[in-house]
């Protein structure tokens, strides 16, 4: 993942996990962004939902710590953890193609914000969805 982004001339954010072991900038272009509400994002983050923001592999890139990752998967699709102190940072998906990163691990704030809600047909029971975003079943419907 530490491929060198070539969009010099975009905006960088940047995201780290709680204990500032794992680091990363990624470009302020994200494709889309959603709240997913699936039983492997709720465990993953211990939440009721993984705010994502989604952009091409090619334009993140971690600057610190990819030594102390944990991965959980593949080369074509993983969740990635830092290793100490277990913040969720990212998911590979798309056959490696798209990075999903977790909001909530960004320092700072991106232009884009959710705008769906997925996979809300295994959502939390005990969680009331109050915003006026669109909901779907699964993925978003094309």
């Amino acid at each position: 993942m530490a491929d060198h982004p070539d969009d010099v001339g975009a905006r960088r954010l940047a995201g780290k996990c709680l204990c500032g072991a794992v680091r990363y900038e990624v470009a302020d272009e994200f494709v889309y962004a959603a709240n997913c509400h699936c039983s492997n994002c709720r465990r993953t983050t211990g939440a009721a939902y993984k705010p994502f923001a989604g952009i091409e592999r090619e334009k993140f890139r971690l600057t610190d710590g990819e030594n102390g990752l944990l991965i959980f998967g593949d080369t074509s699709g993983h969740d990635a953890h830092c290793g100490r102190c277990g913040s969720l940072l990212y998911s590979l998906v798309r056959e490696a193609a798209y990075v999903h990163v977790a909001m909530g691990t960004l320092v700072d704030s991106p232009s884009i914000r959710p705008t769906a809600h997925i996979f809300v047909g295994s959502k939390a029971e005990w969680f009331t969805i109050t915003d006026d975003l669109p909901q779907y079943s699964e993925h978003v419907s094309g």
